[in-house]
């Protein structure tokens, strides 16, 4: 695609999480096509400062699709149109001149919007410190090759692990449900043996931490998956059904085997 290209930009502007937001129509001129969804977004807010207008705030960090922080709801999908990338890998080469571009925040009671397009997502880190780790003393490094660990086994862990909490799941899922998430989290140390002394305990106190935060049900719409920059599956959501009522019902027959709580 050559030249530049004028945009109109809808964006949810928002003071804070108990402002009522409302969107606000800008201009986005002369924009490059190998700009980044970011660096579009940049351009913009230089032309608000030069004219003593508030910037639009928006999170971000690494630009390269690690982090997750640069979360935006844009024309109606988590991270924009195409799928398995980030907004800032996101190249407006995507649009088309004279095109609409509508953007939000995510929306889920469970994060609040801190101010415009960012939202407070300290739950995911409240979920993942209710049980996302092990708690073992490892001593020194093992040689690689001391546990076994067969291949499909290793490699489903690893395609759990690259989940990056962005809350796409969330945002996606018409019951802001973060199973996707929080299943993605439990996989990745529930399949490992290092993981196996805590699997039941842990499954049990992240699903309850999650409740707590808010998060909506899964009705297996699969939004989340669909939605998802790293392409996390589904099949996560019901591994972690099958450990919590395996965890369910070890606790319920511990306990009438008379061995307590």
């Amino acid at each position: 695609m050559s030249g530049n290209m004028n945009l109109t930009l809808k964006v949810w502007r928002q003071k804070d999480a108990q402002a009522a937001g409302k969107f606000v129509t800008y201009k986005a001129d002369s924009i490059s096509p190998d700009m980044s969804f970011l660096e579009m977004l940049d351009v913009v807010n230089e032309s608000l400062t030069k004219k003593n207008e508030e910037p639009i705030y928006f999170d971000h960090d690494c630009r390269e699709g690690i982090c997750g922080s640069c979360s935006l709801y844009i024309n109606g999908h988590p991270h924009g149109p195409k799928q398995a990338i980030t907004t800032c890998q996101l190249h407006m080469r995507t649009f088309h001149n004279g095109q609409t571009i509508t953007i939000e925040p995510w929306r889920s009671a469970a994060f609040p919007v801190i101010k415009d397009l960012g939202t407070d997502r300290s739950a995911f880190d409240r979920i993942q410190q209710a049980g996302g780790f092990i708690s073992v003393n490892t001593g020194g490094a093992q040689d690689a090759n001391a546990t076994l660990i067969p291949k499909v086994v290793a490699d489903e862990a690893f395609n759990s692990a690259t989940c990056i909490g962005c809350g796409a799941c969330v945002a996606a899922c018409k019951n802001a449900s973060a199973m996707l998430f929080v299943s993605a989290k439990i996989t990745q140390l529930g399949l490992l043996p290092q993981g196996q002394p805590e699997r039941y305990s842990r499954v049990q106190a992240m699903v309850a931490q999650m409740d707590e935060e808010g998060f909506g049900n899964c009705t297996n719409t699969g939004a989340c998956e669909a939605e998802c920059p790293k392409e996390i599956k589904l099949t996560n959501i019901a591994r972690m059904n099958n450990d919590y009522f395996s965890a369910k019902l070890f606790r319920e027959n511990h306990v009438h085997d008379g061995g307590g709580e």
